[in-house]
């Protein structure tokens, strides 16, 4: 048995005990107003990293900032050479720090950026650039690649569909997951946004090239690979993706429970500890929106899907 996997392993199995669940965050959500479900969540494992609100943003800010302690934890247990799938993952807190420096270039407010240690691989120097295009030729040299462009829109397309195939070529245990959310996302760009994707950025994407000029969501899910494509399965029309989206977290929770279930030396052990303690904080986030929109069906609809 690989002592690195087993010892990374173990404290990710610990870690899975600062969930709340599906039952507390229920009970989130039907307090009265936001300030009572913050009292309630006080008494929990995620009030212990940062103080929660006052505010609905800085509540769930503070949530997803207990997830990348957690992260920055079990990369630190793990041999570097064994964390790597474990960054990909958790990259995604970089990929949230780097958007908004390139909200702040473009004339937005300075957000506090989470704060990455071992998980960082380009953020110093990003949070210092002075410019969009300075930003852009430091993500060119970074894990990230060029985006192609310093306009903040294809920018942050870019990081997102970057992170995405970062995960499947780095963490095999999350590949079909990372796949599906990119199937998502390539859904939401061309059939929401109307973006283009030229053949030439399909190809970096590692799905064919068969699905960049699709004329409509059932076209794009027969045209990409099946790894992919699951996602966007009973979804016709671009409204409903947020359908796809929700049905995508509850795949990600039921593979990464059976995933805990195995050998502690599994790599697969440590990936979906990070997939749990991620939509855990998905639930209490929504939960909290429900709490703070005093029981809004539209939102009440996403907490039932999530739970």
């Amino acid at each position: 048995m690989n002592p690195g996997w087993v010892a990374g392993s173990v404290r990710a199995r610990l870690l899975l005990g600062r969930r709340v669940g599906a039952e507390t965050a229920r009970e989130l959500a039907r307090s009265a107003s936001l300030e009572h479900a913050l009292q309630l969540l006080a008494g929990t494992p995620y009030a212990r990293t940062v103080p929660l609100g006052p505010g609905l943003e800085q509540a769930q800010r503070a949530v997803a900032t207990s997830v990348a302690l957690s992260c920055r934890v079990l990369a630190a247990w793990l041999p570097r050479d064994a964390s790597v799938g474990i960054r990909a993952m958790a990259s995604w807190f970089e990929l949230a720090n780097i958007e908004d420096r390139i909200a702040y270039l473009a004339g937005g407010e300075l957000r506090h950026p989470f704060e990455l240690g071992v998980l960082s691989s380009v953020w110093e120097a990003a949070a210092a650039a002075g410019s969009l295009d300075e930003l852009r030729r430091l993500l060119g040299r970074s894990a990230w690649g060029d985006p192609g462009s310093d306009e903040p829109p294809e920018m942050q397309r870019w990081l997102r569909l970057s992170w995405a195939r970062r995960v499947s070529r780095q963490a095999p245990a999350a590949s079909a997951w990372a796949a599906g959310a990119l199937a998502i996302l390539l859904a939401a760009e061309m059939f929401v946004a109307g973006r283009f994707f030229d053949p030439r950025l399909a190809r970096r994407l590692g799905l064919g090239e068969a699905w960049h000029d699709a004329s409509g969501i059932a076209e794009l899910r027969e045209r990409l690979p099946a790894r992919a494509g699951w996602a966007l399965a009973e979804i016709e029309e671009p409204a409903d993706l947020w359908r796809a989206e929700l049905a995508w977290w509850r795949r990600v929770g039921l593979d990464g429970e059976a995933m805990t279930r195995v050998r502690l030396d599994d790599p697969g052990v440590v990936v979906a500890a990070v997939a749990l303690l991620a939509i855990d904080a998905v639930r209490v986030n929504a939960a909290l929106s429900v709490a703070a929109r005093s029981g809004a069906p539209p939102a009440l609809e996403v907490l039932d899907a999530l739970c």
